[in-house]
């Protein structure tokens, strides 16, 4: 090992240290973004850098068993995203496939996270056989976002609430008493599970572009310049500690 690599090990293992004084987020977001970038500047195929980011994203979640973190939120596709070149798209539903494949695969619960209508329905089939393989038991359950885009989630979350409260035989002030903040939390796509703690976004973009709109109001936020495919373990225990040293106010 040169020099560098030591020094990096030794980093890596203090910050470790670090934060077992800690509690650590018990949902972790992240937008994976930069594949693109990164294999123009390496001068290899969008495609090739899809699938190493890709393999990034096991790499990713193996860190996150590790440190006992129970759930991860990845955005792999947004719904913008559905609008790139065919071929791309093409090689981009393949790639996703074979990833949630590898996800159940390291024995991780998998949960779709977004519009399953706005995908392929090759590709929607595929999953589902895949998901009938998942872990419930599994220490970490992986959101996979895919066809995701936060106001459509909001929407399609208000449009499942009027239809069951129309159901209901409630009439329009009946229906508009029982549109709430809870009402809507409970339909959204991640019904059920906690808000994310943490949202990790790479590349150097400082935005959100429309992920977990509803869910990140209490949000901590942690932007990195690296491009996913060059994200660190030693990235994700920075990301952490910073989340460890702040004071949440969550709004007050």
């Amino acid at each position: 090992m040169d020099d560098d690599g030591l020094l990096y090990r030794v980093y890596e293992r203090r910050l470790t240290r670090e934060l077992e004084a800690f509690d650590l987020p018990q949902h972790l977001g992240v937008i994976v973004d930069g594949n693109r970038r990164w294999a123009k500047e390496a001068g290899e195929t969008t495609e090739h850098g899809h699938r190493v980011g890709a393999a990034k994203i096991l790499e990713f979640l193996s860190w996150c068993d590790d440190l006992d973190i129970p759930l991860v939120t990845v955005w792999m596709l947004s719904t913008d995203n559905l609008r790139r070149p065919p071929e791309e798209l093409t090689a981009l539903y393949e790639i996703i496939g074979a990833t949630i494949g590898r996800i159940i695969d390291a024995g991780y619960c998998v949960r779709l996270t977004g519009n399953a209508e706005a995908l392929p329905q090759e590709m929607r089939a595929d999953i589902s056989r895949e998901q009938e393989q998942t872990a419930p038991e599994s220490r970490l359950t992986v959101n996979v976002a895919i066809g995701y885009g936060g106001r459509e989630e909001i929407v399609d979350a208000v449009q499942e609430l009027v239809r069951d409260l129309a159901a209901q035989g409630l009439d329009g002030d009946g229906i508009a008493a029982g549109i709430s903040i809870g009402s809507i939390a409970e339909h959204l796509y991640t019904r059920g599970q906690p808000d994310p703690d943490l949202i990790i976004r790479t590349s150097g973009e400082q935005r959100l572009s429309g992920f977990l709109l509803w869910q990140s109001v209490h949000s901590e936020y942690w932007f990195c310049e690296t491009y996913w495919p060059g994200f660190r373990r030693v990235d994700l225990l920075r990301a952490l500690r910073d989340f460890c040293r702040r004071e949440r106010r969550f709004g007050v």
